[in-house]
């Protein structure tokens, strides 16, 4: 429950960052809302945007959720010979 709770969170803080960053966008290049060029802006900004959290986010969590330590000089031969 608390994975689903996280997730839906998540999700919400991305989706209203994402939905401040589109209303600067459409204010600053004077783009209107109603028109196709404002619907192309919307689907960038929210495809891209999302894609991009999403890479950022996706190593952090896998190393978190996994518990795993990256090895950066291996110190033992076992170390080594998975570097």
């Amino acid at each position: 429950m608390k994975r689903i709770m996280l997730f839906l969170v998540t999700n919400l803080a991305v989706m209203l960052v994402l939905g401040v960053v589109l209303n600067i966008l459409f204010s600053v290049l004077g783009i209107n809302k109603s028109s196709i060029s404002g619907l192309l802006v919307f689907c960038a900004v929210f495809g891209f945007g999302g894609s991009f959290i999403s890479l950022l986010m996706s190593k952090w969590m896998a190393k978190r959720s996994y518990g795993v330590q990256v090895i950066e000089q291996p110190r033992n031969e076992t170390e080594h010979w998975l570097v």
